[in-house]
């Protein structure tokens, strides 16, 4: 398998207006779709060329309340936070006197040793990250597991282990492979018809 990153991470709001100027306006990333209907529309926002930020407008949802990052939770759960990467250095610093200069609680540039990283909300309390990679050090190219000692799972290294899970017996054959229309689909084939 060959991955060209998160195609996109689907979230929810009931405040799409004010989470539109924040990620678009503030953040910087370009609104790339707004599609659906009344009380279901999706908001599509740009992260990379392959990697995209969604979020279904959902009139009765409610921010969800603000989560210090990385604090310990008991209980149902679902993620903790949020993180994107910047190119430059510059721009970490940059986003953060932006933050500041709206009045968006923004924490303070901390070194984790391989990236250097500011934390805020967005406007429905879901906690991000801005991360930059530190120069020299890239976890990447150069796994480091440093859990003293590794869980077994982790020990066994950074590659893909084959024979963990069952292996398909039966894959699908292409004349037996079928797609069926999601709930926006047909916006995409008419907007196609009306072109061609």
């Amino acid at each position: 398998m060959k991955y060209n990153g998160v195609n996109h991470i689907a979230l929810a709001t009931g405040k799409i207006e004010e989470t539109i100027r924040f990620w678009r306006d503030l953040i910087g990333m370009r609104l790339i779709s707004a599609i659906g209907g009344p009380g279901n529309m999706q908001y599509f926002f740009e992260i990379s060329e392959t990697c995209a930020l969604a979020f279904f407008e959902w009139p009765a949802v409610e921010p969800v309340p603000e989560k210090e990052h990385g604090r310990v939770v008991v209980g149902p759960f679902a993620f903790d936070h949020l993180a994107f990467g910047l190119e430059r250095e510059d721009e970490l610093w940059e986003l953060k006197d932006k933050l500041n200069a709206a009045g968006i609680w923004v924490s303070e540039v901390i070194d984790h040793g391989f990236i250097h990283s500011i934390f805020t909300f967005d406007p429905n309390g879901i906690p991000i990250e801005f991360a930059w990679n530190v120069e020299g050090i890239d976890i990447r190219k150069n796994p480091v597991i440093m859990e003293p000692p590794p869980n077994e799972a982790a020990a066994e290294g950074p590659e893909p282990r084959e024979g963990k899970w069952p292996a398909v017996e039966v894959p699908t054959m292409k004349t037996d492979r079928r797609t069926y229309p999601g709930q926006i689909s047909g916006f995409f084939r008419k907007a196609k018809e009306s072109k061609g």
